[in-house]
């Protein structure tokens, strides 16, 4: 593949924007300061979440309720503060050039709230009200309650979002798609994609430290005009936290049945005015209450944040070690799931993934703009044996990859109709490999106890590369009615190396040296239109692509060839309305109906085995609904719900045979979650 005319335009880009940003470097920023208490007394509000809008400059308070925000551009602002169980509070600034403003706010509680702003619609703080997309937040203080030790326990909360488990923290997701390992999303930390196009892993969120995650953010259906491939389904975005305005360290150990046990640990504070670190530790072990099913984490995470003038310094260090064994989908006998259930017929297969990020968000702000690059590392590894295909296709997979790439943004008010300009360029280098042979496993009385290595099935590298610049203009031509346009344009390649002789049958074909590549336009068109002070609506035209992974294009298994697969093109309607019914009820709905022209399906040959097919034309579409309620003080119900329908409109993949009409596999109909909250008002700080 040649991509040095796409590296050059894309230097050209970023050029263009330095400049632009240059031009506007004259304008200064300032310093935003102060404390948060609860309306009426002097106690301080930890962990409230500040927020200067439209500039990405955030906080959290301390244990004192004191805050400090850096680099706020000059001029008006406003400044907003969330946090669970009190009401969301707006204020106006007037920040001047080389002058601190001190500012002291007071939080009421209030049961029911919404988030006011998010950060995945545009890369940055933006009021949620503006945002032309269904977007769900799982904020800290829900973090913490729930202390999730799977992923599934925690994703629920957004409507029309599940997560299952697969064993482990190993899981599938389901958003506005059936629940499938395909590379339907896009999983973010800090805005930074954790794997590139090429390498994509369903089990994506166990190389994340969820459980210490400071926000989840999970926007729905495609998201290609601003994120590029793999964002189909949707994207998930999940937040660190930042460091704390006080020093402080804390800990937690949790313990439980089947040898479960999990540390929790942090340390954080400030180094002087500048400079404030955070580090945080996650060990996580079980024997499995499934035989052979044990199952080691350990995940660290690095953050060190540092305001310098109109400069701000983000930098974060994660990494993630999983080394478990897996039943995964491994069935049993009806004799066995009634009185045995324990027992596991595929103990011999195992998973060991590492995870590594390295990334460093360099923000330079001025008056009505900002200018920032983020170049990253990544380093993934993952080899399994994996217990699904040991009855007809028994193999170990070694697999890893490294990452090296720039996010460019540059964004800038326009002046007028309080409008948005918003530009930047993605660019990904990622070389690979996967090694792949066959094992010959031994069975005792229908259990694998053992194998034997055989012959190598697969040996190959293979380079993923991206040059991406995209596009987003936001206006408001008449009051309270807001427009949104975006457009991105992806270049994407492989560069394949077969270290073996190429293979043109049986079951594992292997294709001849190959360099794919796929160019797609990503457009997008939304509006909000404000209803209220605590209400809008939204309507949205989206459109996607997402390009085959590595696996799906180059381990070709039996199909007759995968190097020519078509990458999945999208189509997305939408319409929804949120909001506040005085301070006891919360409401968003959206309707959908994505209609997804080439799909990539794995269909399912009568030996068990699977080839990847383009599989015609499909629909997606549904209805999601989120309901909080204040029934009375001090007890809350939350729900979060979904109806859908995902349906094959087109698809032979034989002659003679016609899946059209029919609904497609793992798509459930409903989606459902409920919480109840109590929070008794004479024990502060108690909640069942």
């Amino acid at each position: 593949m040649r991509m040095s005319s796409g590296w050059a335009a894309a230097a050209a880009v970023t050029a263009l924007l330095s400049w632009g940003a240059a031009g506007a470097a004259a304008q200064s920023v300032s310093e935003v300061h102060g404390r948060i208490v609860e309306a009426g007394t002097e106690v301080p509000v930890q962990d409230a979440q500040i927020f200067v809008e439209g500039t990405g400059v955030g906080a959290l308070s301390g244990r004192d309720g004191r805050f400090r925000l850096a680099g706020v551009p000059v001029g008006a602002r406003a400044l907003v503060i969330e946090r669970l169980g009190y009401g969301t509070v707006r204020r106006a600034l007037q920040v001047t050039a080389g002058e601190s403003v001190e500012v002291r706010v007071e939080l009421t509680s209030a049961a029911v709230s919404m988030p006011a702003m998010v950060v995945t619609a545009t890369r940055d703080a933006r009021a949620l009200g503006e945002v032309a997309a269904a977007v769900g937040v799982v904020d800290r203080g829900r973090i913490d309650e729930t202390r999730p030790s799977h992923p599934s326990e925690i994703m629920g909360k957004v409507p029309g979002v599940w997560v299952n488990v697969t064993g482990g923290e190993g899981h599938m997701t389901a958003i506005r798609q059936p629940l499938s390992t395909a590379p339907l999303y896009l999983y973010l930390e800090d805005g930074v994609p954790t794997r590139s196009t090429g390498f994509f892993n369903h089990n994506a969120l166990y190389e994340i430290n969820v459980p210490q995650a400071e926000r989840i953010e999970v926007m729905k259906g495609p998201a290609n005009a601003l994120y590029g491939s793999d964002a189909i389904g949707g994207v998930v975005n999940v937040q660190t936290r930042a460091p704390s305005a006080a020093g402080e360290v804390t800990g937690s150990f949790e313990g439980g049945s089947w040898g479960y046990a999990r540390f929790l640990g942090a340390a954080s504070g400030r180094l002087g005015d500048r400079d404030g670190l955070r580090a945080e530790a996650n060990y996580t072990r079980t024997d499995g209450w499934r035989l052979g099913t044990g199952y080691d984490r350990i995940s660290g995470t690095l953050r060190w944040d540092r305001s310098a003038g109109p400069w701000s310094f983000k930098t974060v260090a994660t990494f993630s070690d999983i080394d478990q064994s897996t039943a995964g989908s491994s069935a049993l006998s009806e004799d066995d799931f009634l009185n045995d259930p324990r027992n596991n017929y595929t103990p011999i297969s195992w998973r060991k993934v590492s995870a590594l990020r390295v990334s460093s968000e360099i923000t330079r702000r001025t008056g009505s703009g900002s200018l920032t690059f983020t170049p990253f590392f990544r380093s993934n590894g993952m080899d399994i044996l994996p217990n699904w295909s040991l009855t007809f296709d028994p193999a170990v997979w070694e697999t890893g990859n490294r990452s090296f790439g720039l996010l460019t943004r540059y964004e800038r008010d326009l002046g007028f109709m309080d409008g948005l300009f918003l530009a930047g360029v993605d660019l990904d280098h990622s070389p690979g490999e996967h090694r792949e042979y066959a094992i010959v496993p031994s069975r005792e009385e229908g259990v694998f106890v053992d194998y034997a290595p055989g012959d190598v099935l697969y040996d190959y590298d293979v380079t993923f590369q991206q040059v991406s610049p995209y596009l987003h203009v936001e206006v408001a031509p008449i009051e309270r009615l807001r427009v949104t346009a975006g457009l991105r344009l992806d270049l994407l390649g492989y560069d394949y190396v077969n270290h073996l002789t190429p293979v043109d049958g049986g079951t594992h074909r292997r294709p001849a040296d190959a360099a794919p590549d796929f160019t797609a336009l990503s457009p997008k068109l939304g509006a909000t239109f404000q209803l209220s002070e605590n209400a809008s609506t939204f309507a949205s035209i989206r459109r996607g692509f997402r390009a085959p992974s590595e696996g799906q294009l180059f381990r070709q298994g039996s199909a007759e060839s995968t190097v020519d697969l078509e990458p999945e093109i999208s189509t997305s309607y939408e319409v929804g309305v949120r909001g506040r019914l005085g301070s006891r009820v919360r409401a968003d709905v959206s309707l959908y109906r994505m209609e997804v022209e080439d799909a990539v399906v794995g269909y399912q040959l009568p030996d068990g085995s699977r080839e990847n097919l383009n599989a015609g034309e499909t629909r997606h579409q549904g209805v999601e609904v989120g309901l909080g309620a204040l029934l009375f003080p001090g007890l809350e119900l939350d729900v979060a719900g979904s109806w859908a329908e995902h349906t094959y409109v087109a698809w032979s993949p034989r002659e003679g045979l016609d899946y059209g009409g029919n609904e497609m596999e793992s798509a459930p109909h409903t989606i459902g979650n409920a919480e109840l909250r109590w929070r008794p008002r004479a024990l502060r700080g108690l909640m069942v």
